[in-house]
């Protein structure tokens, strides 16, 4: 798994000009599945998303987890986290999961997520064409890959 994590002050995700997802202070987690993802995957960057001491605390220090602040997530999914660019202009998404796979993949995984902040966690939907609107904080950009854990 991938995911492309934003420190945020709010942010939110359309369908068909409609809000279907939208979150105050927490991360917007992009989130991408490739072939072969398994549980251990899901646990830990379930783990890191909501534990990563992003958020500043009264010392303007970044001490503080998602958990400790009590903020949201909201979990766009996003196949093109797995392109590859090694050959020629177009990329190849041939490393993602297909979508039989995919979808209940992420459906389990933003269960968890919301399991693990005792609360609904909101997304977009997948497969759909999304327009994504958010207000990156600080800003704060982490990228994840369960295969390298770095």
């Amino acid at each position: 798994m991938r995911a492309l994590l934003q420190r945020v002050s709010r942010a939110s995700v359309k369908v068909d000009g409609k809000t279907v997802g939208a979150i105050d202070t927490g991360i917007l987690a992009l989130i991408g599945i490739a072939n072969g993802d398994a549980e251990d995957d899901a646990d830990w960057l379930c783990k890191k998303i909501t534990q990563a001491r992003i958020f500043d605390d009264d010392c303007g220090v970044m001490n503080l987890s998602l958990i400790d602040i009590g903020g949201d997530v909201l979990a766009v999914s996003q196949f093109t986290l797995y392109a590859s660019t090694k050959k020629g202009n177009r990329p190849s998404y041939i490393a993602a999961a297909r979508p039989d796979f995919a979808k209940p993949f992420f459906d389990a995984f933003v269960a968890q997520l919301a399991r693990a902040l005792n609360r609904p966690v909101p997304t977009g939907v997948f497969g759909a064409e999304m327009k994504v609107v958010l207000c990156n904080d600080g800003p704060v950009t982490l990228w994840l890959d369960s295969k390298i854990k770095e």
